[in-house]
């Protein structure tokens, strides 16, 4: 079985639509969303649509992500943003591949619901980072075997760079792989400063990651709750 493990923080108006890309006839799968507290009606969306409702005390990605693999039941793992929508037939694909006991994990190319060029380029940049390098980053539906998760000690509670921290170690810990068709994931985030300024930020956020490393952990009672989740966003463009 593979569980699809959804982190939630006010998604009413796309939910519905991702749970409903998860379904395949022809796979086992159960649908874990992880809600942070949502005010709107994510989780009424998410009961409704046959998900299991997990509740996080906590709003951050990586814990939250780690919470729903904790509670998971399926031996394969997928780690799904809840702005992002499978291909038809992302399950079977996964299962293929992971048939293959030298792959360990993966994810998916990506292409954003926007017309803009530059994100058209910085997906395109990423297809050649994946396959160079094997570097993931968590709007790409990461997937890995439910043991090999736990081995590696999940993701790092941190605000930012759970994700790409994760597809490192596992890049080095075996075999990854990246799968067609795409999904597809929202762009809201260029929204708020546009693709050029936020792809800009992004890059440089990411170049003092890999200079400096991941930042330090901070406490649930020393971090505050809603800008921390908002930060974990950063980055998706690269």
């Amino acid at each position: 079985m593979i569980s699809v493990i959804i982190p939630a923080l006010n998604e009413a108006d796309s939910l519905g639509q991702v749970i409903a890309a998860v379904r395949a006839p022809n796979v086992s799968c159960e649908i874990l969303v992880v809600d942070a507290g949502s005010s709107d009606q994510t989780t009424a969306i998410a009961r409704n649509a046959g998900a299991h409702l997990v509740h996080s005390r906590r709003r951050q990605r990586a814990y939250q992500l780690n919470l729903g693999a904790r509670q998971a039941r399926g031996a394969i793992l997928l780690f799904l943003h809840a702005d992002t929508l499978l291909p038809v037939d992302a399950l079977s694909s996964i299962r293929q591949v992971l048939a293959n006991r030298e792959i360990v994990g993966g994810a998916f190319d990506r292409r954003y619901a926007s017309r803009s060029l530059l994100l058209r380029v910085t997906c395109f940049l990423a297809r050649g980072r994946n396959r160079l390098i094997g570097w993931h980053l968590g709007d790409q539906a990461m997937f890995v075997r439910g043991a090999t998760f736990f081995q590696l000690g999940g993701f790092q509670e941190v605000d930012q760079f759970e994700d790409l921290d994760f597809s490192r170690r596992l890049r080095r810990f075996g075999r990854t792989v990246t799968l067609r068709p795409c999904v597809t994931t929202s762009s809201r985030r260029f929204d708020r400063s546009g693709p050029a300024t936020t792809t800009l930020r992004d890059f440089a956020l990411t170049i003092r990651y890999l200079i400096r490393g991941l930042p330090h952990t901070r406490s649930a009672a020393s971090s505050p709750a809603a800008p921390a989740y908002e930060r974990a966003e950063s980055f998706r463009s690269l």
